[in-house]
């Protein structure tokens, strides 16, 4: 598989084979990374599009039985923006069911499979974009992170995913989950490619009241790995981790220190408040968000006597049990009695997240972190929602601060599984990020 770099210097001959071949290579894989309506596409680079970004003349379902049938009437502004570019939507890629999950499997479609082992799960909720790249089948895909959900997968898949910084990249004709922590970014082969991508998609988007007015200087030809930084650890949040990810945790600080880069050693609150506060503020904006999927406007309608019924018909027959328990969550959270002893208190713990990270980056320019526990793990082995829920410890905080942060593969488990690392940094500082990454990426040589 070509890189982006590469695909985006061809003719338009050599881009209609590249996607005869992509087109080729889904067709005879078990992967669940499908083509879309591949008739409405231009002779741009393909790249694959998670099934939460509307497409014009697209079918957008959120991998959900409730939206079966909606076509999406607009493009979102990503897809302006890689249209003007010569890059080309290509086809959807399944996702868990509007974007609540961590292994694909609450997909309505059915579970998305991890390249490097069928057995395992790709990650969510973005596995489907980071199953295509890791497995070769995608030049490059566009995912969405709430609380990992670009980062958790390309670790497990191999491969590079990059969360911008909150209202840097336009969330308009996103389908949203958690509005204060929803981030459109790239999945690549490598940070280059991410870099380059990010550029295209980038920039402030009167469209979206969330979108930063901050002049967005391109990365790509400003890519430096030759910097020396001042990169801060978090050795105290290691102890959750599998052995393999803590050896791969000091192996990844080794390279970092041989590629001439300043370590220091610093501490956050315990990962359990980030993640107890991302679970309260999270499912009370999904609970508004929903609340439009009711069967009047959008996708499926259930077969009803009357109103009400339409509504509770709809809603039961449409959602899949993680969206219903996270909805339920929710609205727990946001009743009254309850909004000041949850939804109050987890926005105030939020800032003092974002405090912490504001102290730690008056000394450091960057932080380094495992990005998931564990590698990539059987399916139906996490036998509870909250089990689940804690494969999300070392990538939430990064959502609830609103920062950038880049997974990058750095090795392997004894199974042969990818591992990730990620890169944590200053909001709107893309560049430095970017440049550590790349910095990290050709000291490891991940093959």
């Amino acid at each position: 598989m070509v890189t982006l770099k590469e695909a985006l210097s061809f003719d338009k001959n050599e881009i209609a084979n590249l996607k005869e071949e992509i087109k080729d290579k889904i067709k005879n894989t078990n992967i669940n990374a499908y083509i879309g309506e591949v008739e409405s596409i231009n002779d741009g680079v393909p790249i694959l599009i998670k099934d939460n970004i509307n497409v014009k003349g697209w079918s957008v379902t959120c991998s959900s039985k409730i939206l079966q049938g909606y076509k999406s009437p607009y493009n979102a502004s990503v897809i302006e923006k890689m249209l003007d570019k010569n890059l080309s939507p290509f086809g959807r890629a399944n996702m868990d069911e509007f974007a609540m999950g961590s292994s694909t499997e609450t997909s309505y479609y059915g579970r998305t499979l991890n390249p490097h082992d069928h057995t395992k799960v790709p990650g969510g909720s973005s596995g489907g974009s980071a199953a295509a790249v890791g497995g070769g089948l995608a030049v490059a895909a566009l995912g969405s992170d709430t609380g990992g959900s670009i980062r958790q997968p390309a670790a497990f898949c191999g491969c590079v995913g990059f969360k911008p910084t909150y209202g840097r990249v336009s969330r308009y004709g996103l389908v949203a989950f958690s509005s204060s922590l929803d981030q459109i970014g790239p999945l690549t082969q490598n940070v280059e490619d991410a870099s380059l991508l990010y550029d295209i998609i980038a920039g402030h988007d009167s469209k979206d009241s969330t979108s930063a007015n901050i002049e967005s200087k391109p990365t790509a030809p400003n890519l430096n790995p030759n910097r020396k930084l001042k990169i801060a650890t978090l050795d105290g949040f290691i102890k959750d981790a599998t052995p393999d990810i803590q050896k791969n945790y000091e192996d990844t600080k080794k390279a970092l220190k041989s590629a001439g880069h300043e370590l220091i050693t610093k501490e956050m609150m315990g990962s359990e408040f980030a993640v107890a506060t991302y679970y309260i503020v999270a499912t009370a904006e999904a609970s508004s968000n929903l609340a439009r999927f009711d069967g009047v406007r959008y996708g499926n309608r259930a077969n009803s006597s009357n109103l009400k019924e339409m509504y509770e018909n709809t809603r039961s027959e449409g959602f899949g049990d993680e969206v219903k328990r996270r909805i339920l969550l929710g609205t727990f959270v946001l009743s009254s009695g309850y909004y000041d002893a949850y939804y109050i208190k987890a926005q105030k713990v939020r800032h003092l997240i974002k405090n912490e990270y504001d102290k730690i980056f008056k000394e450091a320019d960057l932080i380094l972190s495992p990005v998931t526990p564990t590698t990539a793990f059987e399916f139906d082995s996490k036998k509870s929602p909250l089990e689940m829920y804690l494969s999300d410890i070392y990538t939430i905080a990064t959502n609830l601060a609103g920062l950038p942060a880049i997974s990058i593969p750095t090795g392997r488990d004894g199974s042969g599984l990818p591992i990730g690392m990620q890169l944590i940094g200053r909001d709107f500082d893309e560049q430095t990020l970017l440049d550590g990454a790349l910095s990290l990426e050709r000291e490891i040589g991940y093959k």
